[in-house]
């Protein structure tokens, strides 16, 4: 089936009637979970997959991607721990049960030690709350996991991993779409950060070239790399090459080492263009909000911020569908 770039929404854990509810309400067909809460402490099974999308079909929807397993299924993977081969074996089981279920895609990342951020969060016009991170309001000697895991030796794991888990995505029919480090430095915790700038992606995936392999393209995290410029170059580069799977369409105010979430028209970069630059290259994926400010009296998981950002991604993109190869707009008659 042969879809069109479109809107979807994403980041929760628990399927609800109310998520559901929400989902269709502000106009979407498509949907993640990320790291979506299901028995087992190893691996996941057919039958809580199956009944995830069997739900989302029920109401019309498309359960279209999980987003990350819990970090403990592939710690050891990731540092080159004893005990990888079992976490493997069993994520190349998650991922067969992902395919025959009917589940399409599979994000990771490969940050052992997670996302970051600084406390207090950003203000934002009207007193909105944005996540922040300043790096040097955090301590270098810091060991997240007891020593220094150097560039050289996290990517001969990456390799390692892949290697043996890409064939099994490839014969399940399932896509592999990796996430940036956020934020994207050098190395932290002592744990080096291979994803944080258009090398290290670039390595990935002429490594492990496949039609199964790509990018979930978080907007917000490439700004954070460099702004608006390296998004377009990343987008212009990746895009062509069928490597963006779906798009986290979020930004951020400033670049590392310093920056802050923001909402999605006063960051670094102009939405519009991006949007209309993801269609030019022939991108026919899904584009979730992904984080959002805090804004008065919201959830938390968010719905008036994701409210407002799904209606301007939404209108974006009926502008940049109506758009001519020149850039004018077609109105209505």
């Amino acid at each position: 089936m042969t879809l069109p770039m479109r809107i979807g929404l994403g980041q929760f854990n628990e399927l609800t009637d109310e998520k559901l509810a929400f989902i269709k309400q502000l106009g979407a067909d498509d949907f993640l979970m990320n790291t979506p809460r299901l028995p087992g402490d190893k691996q996941w099974e057919y039958e809580d997959l199956l009944t995830l999308r069997q739900r989302a079909d029920a109401a019309e929807l498309r359960l279209m991607a999980l987003e990350n397993v819990p970090v403990s299924f592939y710690d050891k993977a990731m540092l080159g721990l004893p005990g990888r081969d079992e976490q493997i074996a069993h994520m190349q089981t998650t991922i067969r049960n992902m395919g025959k279920a009917g589940i399409p895609i599979l994000g990771y990342h490969w940050m052992p030690n997670s996302v970051w951020r600084t406390q207090e969060p950003a203000v934002l016009r009207g007193g909105a709350r944005g996540t922040r991170f300043n790096l040097a309001e955090h301590d270098p000697a810091q060991l997240t996991h007891g020593r220094i895991f150097g560039e050289d030796e996290m990517w001969a794991n990456y390799e390692y991993y892949l290697e043996r888990i890409l064939p099994v995505a490839e014969e399940a029919g399932v896509k592999l779409a990796l996430h940036p480090d956020d934020p994207p430095v050098e190395s932290l915790g002592g744990v080096a950060r291979l994803f944080r700038n258009f090398e290290g992606f670039k390595r990935a995936m002429d490594t492990f070239d496949s039609p199964n392999h790509g990018l979930d393209f978080c907007m917000g995290c490439w700004s954070e790399m460099a702004g608006m410029d390296y998004v377009i170059d990343a987008v212009r580069h990746f895009g062509p090459r069928g490597k963006i799977i779906y798009v986290h369409f979020r930004d951020v105010q400033g670049t590392v080492p310093c920056f802050n979430e923001c909402f999605i028209n006063e960051g670094n970069v102009d939405p519009l263009v991006v949007m209309k630059t993801l269609k030019e290259v022939g991108f026919d994926g899904f584009m979730i909000t992904d984080h959002v400010p805090a804004m008065v009296e919201d959830s938390p998981w968010g719905h008036r911020g994701r409210a407002y950002a799904i209606g301007y991604m939404a209108a974006m993109l009926e502008v940049v569908n109506r758009m001519d190869v020149h850039g004018a707009v077609k109105l209505a008659a």
